[in-house]
């Protein structure tokens, strides 16, 4: 077959042409094309016509110093020149991703020993799948094989992470999930907990749901149980008072692991290092990517606690070479970017501004929009937020999903010049802007959304979908 020339044709001709976009809907993409962003500094990205956007979303919830920062490309480049690539295998190493495992131990929770480098958070959840897998085999527990995770809980999409994922999206149509993980529910306190219930009561409950679960299964077959501190793309769901204290008790009684996913929570995004700190969480496994690098490179990692790292050491010379790891494990140009990043971020008080200014975020936020007759739920934690719409505040009635009211309302706020996202588990509307933002920057975000707000009120009243 014969290929036809395409200098010719536009950008989006092309896009359209040839490029398959992930969560995307492809029908309706092939008909109105992409949106071409060009450019990027601070908080603030241009696409290819010229229109100017502040970026709510910080990418994927992952560009935490904003966008061109010239320390984070400078040691790309000084990195890329001195040595481009090395390998981890057979005890190679290179001293960027050797300074960097050891900053990253510095940084975590205690507890923890070791980490392994991958290239996204899917891959280091399948890393971590696999090690659970590996420490119950190793020590004479071959049947624990099962994972727990969460209703409307995101954890990636390969085979292992999809299946841990909580969103029928992820599962249905891909043959998954796989039979090992298994779900428990989204502690989400607007829509699961019972009216008049305490938020400590509502957290015993999930946490008698979950050991529950876990007899059924059996516990001798139960490995770990995997959680987001707050949940993402499932809904910005905040645990309710006393949650993961309650569900570790329960997994401290069946040996059960904790894989604590840090992907978007890790870093400074809720005020702290990492959510593990901010709720009190002992990890025996992490999951690291997005702040690593601030989404500058590719990079992950799985952060491994004491108690699987002495399993596996002890093991070692019994079955032979760790026999997992990626081409690009510990790639010294995604190192290098990591180091610059976590300069930026220390020395320039990230975590610090993302406590401070995420306050005046969350506080300004709701005071601006809690009472829209659109809006039935705000909630978040430093600078992440979710907001639900709803077609009934009083009775949290939610839309016909074949309305795509969330959409519409990312549509509003882009018209606005403001990137936010909508979630794939309803009609949820993300923001978690660089952790760099500023009061002003507050400003700028409030007075966009609620213009877009009262826009998609009025689109959708407009066309009879809704009568608030």
């Amino acid at each position: 077959m014969s290929v036809q020339p395409t200098h010719n044709l536009s950008l989006a001709e092309l896009d359209r042409r040839s490029f398959l976009h992930p969560f995307t809907p492809l029908a309706d993409h092939l008909e109105i094309g992409p949106r071409v962003i060009v450019e990027g500094e601070g908080a603030w990205l241009r696409d290819l016509d010229g229109q100017r956007y502040f970026d709510a979303m910080a990418g994927l919830w992952c560009v935490d110093i904003g966008y061109g920062r010239p320390e984070v490309v400078e040691a790309i480049s000084q990195q890329a020149r001195k040595l481009s690539y090395y390998h981890a295998f057979s005890s190679m190493a290179t001293e960027p991703s050797i300074r960097l495992a050891d900053r990253l131990i510095r940084l975590a929770p205690e507890g923890i020993s070791k980490v392994f480098f991958g290239n996204s958070g899917s891959d280091a959840n399948d890393t971590n799948v696999k090690l659970v897998w590996y420490y119950n085999n190793l020590r004479g527990k071959p049947d624990k094989v099962k994972i727990i995770s969460r209703r409307n809980g995101y954890h990636g999409v390969t085979v292992a992470a999809a299946s841990l994922t909580g969103l029928p999206l992820l599962h249905k149509a891909w043959h998954l999930p796989i039979p090992e993980v298994k779900h428990t529910s989204c502690p989400d306190v607007y829509r699961g907990k019972p009216d008049g219930m305490s938020e400590l009561d509502y957290s015993r409950q999930l946490a008698v749901e979950l050991d529950e679960l876990i007899e059924r299964e059996g516990p001798d077959t139960v490995g770990a149980f995997i959680a987001e501190p707050v949940m993402g793309a499932g809904g910005v769901v905040v645990p309710p008072e006393g949650y993961f204290q309650a569900i570790q008790a329960v997994l401290d009684r069946h040996d059960v692991l904790m894989i604590a996913d840090e992907v978007i929570c890790g870093f400074g995004r809720l005020g702290h290092w990492f959510g593990s700190d901010r709720y009190g969480i002992r990890p025996d496994l992490m999951t690291i990517a997005k702040g690593l690098t601030s989404g500058y490179v590719p990079m992950s990692g799985s952060l491994i606690g004491d108690k699987v790292w002495q399993v596996i050491v002890d093991h070692s010379r019994e079955v032979g070479p760790f026999g997992h790891g990626y081409t690009y494990t510990a790639h010294p140009v995604g190192a290098a970017a990591a180091m610059a990043n976590l300069d930026i971020i220390e020395g320039e008080g990230l975590v610090d501004n993302a406590r401070t200014v995420g306050a005046q975020f969350q506080r300004r936020m709701r005071d601006a929009i809690e009472d829209h007759p659109l809006v039935g739920h705000v909630r978040g934690e430093g600078l992440i937020m979710g907001i639900e719409l709803v077609a009934g505040r009083a009775s949290k009635q939610a839309f016909d999903p074949r309305h795509k009211v969330a959409v519409r309302m990312v549509q509003c706020c882009l018209a606005e010049g403001l990137i936010v996202r909508s979630l794939p588990g309803g009609d949820v509307i993300a923001l978690s802007p660089p952790l760099i933002v500023t009061a002003d920057d507050v400003e700028l975000m409030v007075g966009r959304f609620a213009k877009g707000l009262d826009k998609a009120a009025a689109n959708l009243r407009a066309d009879g979908i809704w009568r608030g």
